[in-house]
């Protein structure tokens, strides 16, 4: 299997969850995986350095294990877009130097791995490059977290027209139930369907972000790219 992007339609939208929880899936078979979250904003200081819970959530479902760094080689502070916290932090983001570190790691491929991007597809690095330039210049297909809520379906598809625009395949998506009164699930999922033209990869209930295990939940809801129903 081949390294995938994951994006979302937004923030929020549970890109870690359904990242974490495809990883857990392809484990459960036995694959050999690894997530990478090469920027990641919001991060808290511990004794070992700045964390992220998304990027530690990539480095628990990784297996054979991984040191944190190898998961996310920049961890900045401020909860903020990747590009104003790299400045608050005195530095500036390229997509250069994110692009050699998962190319160093691709030097020994996991079964399954994916690559988790930060917000939507334009989420910018600095002033020219976003992060979408990490799929572009890797061709990685491209896996996209629908979270469902009003407004949803028109941010997939210019989402999706977007990945496709610059050349890149994708791979599928996936619904994520993130607001639990939102009531036009079902005919949502029907529209997304038939306007994405891609797999999906599964429809994923509202779960608690502080849920320990929920990617491990969430992993009975997904199905890995190429995987049969």
């Amino acid at each position: 299997m081949s390294l995938h992007f994951v994006t979302g339609t937004d923030t929020d939208t549970g890109k870690t969850l359904v990242s974490a929880g495809l990883l857990a899936r392809a484990r459960a078979q036995g694959l050999t995986t690894r997530g990478i979250k090469p920027v990641a904003s919001g991060s808290v200081r511990t004794a070992q350095g700045l964390r992220n819970r998304d990027a530690l959530w990539l480095q628990r479902y990784s297996a054979p294990a991984v040191d944190y760094s190898e998961v996310n080689p920049i961890a900045l502070e401020p909860a903020v877009a990747p590009h104003l916290a790299a400045r608050e932090a005195g530095m500036t983001l390229e997509a250069s130097r994110l692009i050699a570190h998962i190319r160093q790691l691709q030097a020994s491929p996991r079964q399954f791995g994916l690559v988790e991007g930060a917000g939507g597809w334009r989420v910018p690095l600095n002033r020219q490059e976003d992060l979408g330039e990490i799929a572009r210049v890797l061709a990685l297909p491209v896996i996209l977290v629908v979270g469902l809520r009003l407004g949803c379906i028109n941010h997939a598809r210019l989402s999706a027209e977007a990945i496709r625009a610059d050349g890149l395949r994708l791979a599928g998506w996936v619904g994520n139930h993130i607001d639990p009164e939102y009531a036009e699930t079902e005919d949502t999922l029907a529209m997304l369907a038939h306007h994405l033209d891609a797999p999906c990869l599964g429809h994923v209930p509202w779960i608690d972000a502080a849920e320990e295990h929920g990617p491990e939940v969430a992993a009975r809801y997904l199905r890995l790219p190429g995987e049969a129903h």
